[in-house]
């Protein structure tokens, strides 16, 4: 899927109906994937542009960093380029205006689709643990079933801890594994038991059994809504 620029809307022409036609055949697009329950990366991406919208709106050195700029003059000598904003163009600066006011209307409109599909499966995700747990959890493995019931899929996971404006989050890395056919000889244990045999690099992992009854795309919804909800999980 095409994207959008980060600043798409004040770049080029800047034109109501041109900016408009260009919004709309994006969302249509994002529209269509989440009509698959495909939400990633196309809901990351639509947030993030919401929130540049939103920024341009409420700040003004926002719009001072990121306008098209007008070359003016280039000193070969010392290789300084000046630039002349055309910020002070008020028919531009309304057309503008004029454009990111529809925007964040329509884009807010997509992300609730997107917002709606993930609560919904964030909900039917059941989340347990495998056996006895470590003291140590920030690496493991998670094990995921869909609705489909019929492969486990298993994946290394490592927590991390970042700093962001003077809070702590916890981010998630994940690795694909391995994957079974479900079966009696198959279960959430046994397969534990395997990995401890077979990847001495952990000898007493955390494992945690992700279920869900839905048969959504892994890589697109589950896995993604699986990793988020199992950060909050494990920081709960």
């Amino acid at each position: 899927m095409k994207s959008l620029s980060e600043t798409w809307f004040a770049e080029g022409y800047i034109d109501f109906e041109l900016k408009k036609y260009i919004l709309l055949a994006y969302l249509q697009q994002v529209n269509l994937y989440f009509n698959q329950n495909k939400l990633y990366p196309q809901l990351a991406d639509i947030i993030f542009h919401y929130n540049n919208i939103v920024a341009f709106r409420e700040n003004r050195r926002f719009l001072q960093e990121h306008f098209p700029k007008q070359l003016t003059e280039v000193n070969l000598k010392k290789l300084q380029m000046q630039y002349e904003k055309i910020i002070e163009d008020n028919e531009l600066m309304k057309e503008l205006e004029d454009i990111v006011h529809y925007s964040a209307e329509k884009i807010k409109n997509t992300i609730q689709n997107g917002t709606e599909i993930y609560e919904f499966v964030e909900a039917k995700l059941n989340i347990e643990p495998v056996g006895l747990i470590p003291l140590d959890t920030s690496e493991g493995y998670l094990l995921i079933c869909d609705g489909r019931f019929n492969t486990t899929v298993a994946y290394q996971y490592h927590l991390t801890i970042y700093e962001k404006h003077d809070e702590k989050y916890r981010g998630i890395r994940t690795d694909f594994v391995n994957r079974w056919i479900r079966s009696v000889s198959n279960s959430a244990e046994n397969i534990k038991a395997e990995l401890i045999k077979n990847r001495p690099q952990l000898p007493n992992p955390a494992v945690y059994n992700i279920e869900t009854p839905l048969a959504y795309p892994m890589e697109e919804t589950l896995l993604p809504i699986a990793k988020r909800s199992f950060v909050k999980y494990i920081s709960s």
